[in-house]
């Protein structure tokens, strides 16, 4: 039996099952997002990695790989190219997320070429200020996340709830989800939908090193470091030797301390630079296809619901 949504989000992205794979720098292209959208959900293309040209390869590898919706997000604190917006116009894409930085940037013009924008938001402040600037939902995202964060961090199980008491805009909930539990969880809370990071890193279809996804899959849930709490941006990664060292180091920008990406990303070597990671790593117990990561999340959303109707409705 196939699992069946119907919100506002759904209707918003077009899509059948309202998941959304987070825009990983380097890693959500097309073959990571295209299985993503073939599976019913929203794929997301990064432009994080200020590599447009490779870019627009990768949204024509899109058409060729789906035709279902896709996504590109604007990462605003890594725009290289001031004419970003007019790039994701000029490929066709319907759908926008935007993030690390002011909603009041790109939204109007997004919105006026027709685009449904998503803004990224880690505080109740944030998610006031994307409403005004006229976003049509926001990606609300727990500091338990993966990636780039707030020095502030807020988890889940506050910032969602608080959000959606506050704001009358559709929700995808971000940081700490990975299955149908976890679903249920943040559609009680407020969301209309979830985004998977780590799960999605540690997919079959995502283009990462095979060290990078046994790293994840044998993380314990206190296997993450929280990094840069006094500058900016903050970051949430694997504890490696490489990020320990950076943990309570106050000197230094660990962001400047990135390391050699293309090591850690597509080498396999861990000891070359920061992995990010949410904590969720600690729930993930094996590398698996995304089509089969997301109609379990799906399917398991609604038994869950279900289940909980059957146990305590009346």
């Amino acid at each position: 039996m196939t699992a069946v949504f119907a919100n506002r989000v759904t209707e918003l992205l077009g899509v059948e099952i309202p998941i959304v794979q987070a825009p990983m720098g380097w890693i959500a292209r097309a073959q990571l997002a295209s299985a993503v959208s073939n599976a019913g959900a929203m794929g997301i293309i990064e432009t994080s990695s200020g590599e447009l040209d490779v870019i627009r390869d990768e949204i024509a590898k899109m058409r060729d790989l789906t035709d279902k919706p896709f996504g590109v997000n604007i990462a605003q604190a890594f725009v290289r190219d001031e004419s970003i917006v007019q790039f994701v116009v000029d490929q066709g894409v319907r759908f926008v997320t935007t993030s690390a930085g002011s909603p009041t940037r790109y939204t109007a013009q997004l919105k006026e070429a027709g685009l449904t924008v998503f803004h990224v938001v880690p505080t109740l402040r944030a998610a006031l200020k994307a409403a005004d600037a006229g976003v049509d939902g926001l990606i609300v995202e727990g500091g338990e996340g993966g990636g780039f964060k707030n020095p502030r961090p807020v988890a889940s199980m506050v910032l969602l709830p608080l959000v959606a008491s506050k704001v009358d805009l559709p929700i995808v909930a971000a940081g700490g989800f990975l299955d149908g539990s976890t679903m249920a969880a943040a559609f009680a809370l407020g969301a209309e939908g979830i985004q998977l990071g780590t799960r999605m890193v540690s997919a079959a279809e995502s283009p990462i090193h095979d060290n990078w996804k046994r790293a994840i899959v044998d993380a314990a849930e206190t296997d993450t470091v929280f990094l840069n709490q006094h500058a900016s941006p903050a970051l949430r990664a694997l504890r490696t030797e490489y990020s320990s060292a950076l943990e309570f180091d106050h000197e230094r920008n660990a962001f400047a301390h990135f390391g050699d990406a293309n090591a850690v990303y597509f080498g396999g070597d861990l000891s070359k630079g920061i992995a990010l990671s949410g904590q969720v790593a600690g729930r993930i117990e094996e590398v698996r296809p995304v089509a089969d990561i997301i109609a379990e999340c799906a399917r398991d959303c609604l038994a869950t619901i279900e289940e909980l109707h059957e146990r305590y409705g009346e």
